[in-house]
């Protein structure tokens, strides 16, 4: 065997060295279709040694923990990968010989392998060994057409072709067994970070997924040619819009006796000068700037301190743009009034024109509706916000855009 991978190896090193610039352009596909064969044989050949390896116990003989770990340090894997390989070799080992012969034949893939077993095993319990190997000549036939994310969905409908008479039983039940691991599985983990942010990580279930899906979809399309926020940052700003939608909703259960509410400690000088930041209820900081531009917001509480640290004021309702005053803004603005956005009232923040903290008043002239996104882009960036003659808001673009 050593040999004859030593001659491939050599041929193969030959190939790389050989000028393909100099090819016809049939002669370059013909050779590209070659090479994705001999990958996939390649890959079976390895797939067998791997699996002979480890029945021979060399990982633990050579002094490693067990197989994968011998394969990481061997190949210089990462341990996953590592893993991955010693499960599909066995896999492999235990396929049935069609599946085997295709992928020594490179006629299909590693994860196709992989797929078409795992469904065969699935077919196997569900529907008897029978129809477990009509599934498997119908898999490698598609596997010929279909790459493996596409194979894997055809293959939930599997038993349609093999054994229709109890199809739509055994997807029910198939269904039912999925409902539950998901609710099993379902979890959400929520770590904290340096400088007060936090970061998300877990599984929904397809319900909570649909939702969520439904929720921030329509808020993650760009907003106008004036964003460029990449796309994992769109998904974040929908999701913190969605948190402040359900906040000045007024509809969430109570925390602590009180409705929930997001509090913002600062001192009176950092609104009128900027001068340094502000304390989240949470331990958090933030910067004088999103103190600012959080205080035009209803659903936002300031508390706000004197020299002395002593409260001056929590929340005075003349800041609050509410009520009939809330209403009047939306049928004027009709949404996020920035030029180009088309976010709808429930999605916006009033923003105060003249900040109510350098003395501007809490009234129609001195409102406009901006979505979460045209928020922060309004205090952060040069643009300006008037109302015109007409008592609509003009927004005048810094003079480098205008």
């Amino acid at each position: 065997m050593i040999d004859a991978l030593e001659q491939a190896e050599a041929a193969v090193a030959a190939c790389f060295d050989a000028s393909a610039w100099a090819a016809s352009e049939p002669d370059l596909v013909a050779a590209l279709d070659a090479t994705h064969r001999l990958e996939q044989r390649l890959a079976a050949v390895k797939l067998t040694l791997v699996r002979e390896l480890d029945g021979r116990g060399t990982a633990t003989a050579q002094g490693a923990s067990c197989t994968a770990v011998w394969l990481r340090d061997r190949l210089r894997l990462g341990v996953g990968a590592a893993r991955r390989l010693v499960a599909l070799a066995a896999t492999l080992d235990t396929s049935p010989t069609e599946v085997r012969d295709a992928l020594a034949g490179g006629l299909v893939d590693i994860e196709q392998v992989r797929v078409i077993a795992e469904t065969v095993e699935t077919v196997h319990t569900t529907a008897g060994p029978a129809a477990a190997d009509k599934a498997v000549g119908v898999l490698v036939d598609w596997a010929a057409q279909f790459d493996a994310t596409l194979l894997r969905k055809l293959g939930t409908r599997i038993l349609d072709h093999v054994a229709p008479e109890i199809a739509d039983a055994a997807t029910e039940a198939a269904l039912r067994a999925q409902d539950a691991r998901a609710a099993r599985d379902r979890h959400l983990t929520i770590s904290e970070q340096p400088g007060g942010r936090l970061r998300l990580t877990g599984i929904l279930d397809t319900e909570a997924a649909a939702l969520l899906r439904a929720t921030i979809d329509p808020l993650t399309a760009p907003t106008g040619p004036d964003d460029t926020r990449t796309p994992g940052q769109r998904r974040h700003d929908a999701l913190a819009d969605v948190c402040r939608l359900a906040l000045s909703g007024g509809d969430l259960p109570e925390s602590g006796g009180d409705r929930p509410q997001l509090v913002v400690t600062t001192t009176y000088d950092v609104l009128r000068q900027q001068l340094t930041t502000g304390t989240l209820d949470t331990g958090g900081q933030l910067s004088a700037d999103a103190v600012r531009r959080l205080a035009c917001d209803a659903a936002i509480l300031p508390a706000i301190l004197g020299g002395n640290g002593q409260p001056l004021d929590v929340g005075r309702q003349r800041r609050l743009i509410t009520g009939p005053l809330r209403r009047a803004l939306v049928l004027r603005d009709r949404g996020c009034a920035f030029p180009g956005c088309d976010r709808p009232p429930r999605w916006c923040d009033a923003h105060h024109i003249h900040h109510w903290a350098n003395g501007g008043p809490t009234n129609l002239d001195n409102a406009v509706l901006l979505c979460g996104h045209h928020h922060r882009h309004l205090h952060h960036s040069d643009w300006t916000v008037h109302l015109a003659n007409d008592g609509h808001p003009e927004f005048i673009p810094p003079a480098w855009l205008d």
